[in-house]
């Protein structure tokens, strides 16, 4: 798989989209843990090894993550019950 002509497809969208290198180095990130978490099967010390970084770098992104998703699901529910018609 020829990975380099597929990120420079990717990238030339983002740079369409005036995405921030910050955030895209953030969202890549994010969505490579969260994908290897998943793979395999949710097991920290196997995405570890998988991607080569300590469980612990991987159990701290994922717990981030997970309160993230927490912190936007609870706004999310909040502003819809406030909202008027």
């Amino acid at each position: 798989m020829q990975i380099r002509p597929r990120l420079e497809a990717v990238i030339e969208d983002m740079l369409d989209g005036h995405i921030m290198l910050d955030e895209a180095l953030e969202e890549f990130e994010k969505l490579y843990i969260q994908k290897a978490f998943t793979r395999n099967k949710k097991r920290i010390s196997h995405t570890a090894d998988a991607l080569g970084i300590h469980r612990n770098t991987i159990s701290k992104r994922v717990n981030s993550y997970r309160a993230q998703e927490r912190k936007h699901s609870t706004n999310g529910n909040h502003r819809a019950s406030h909202k008027t018609h």
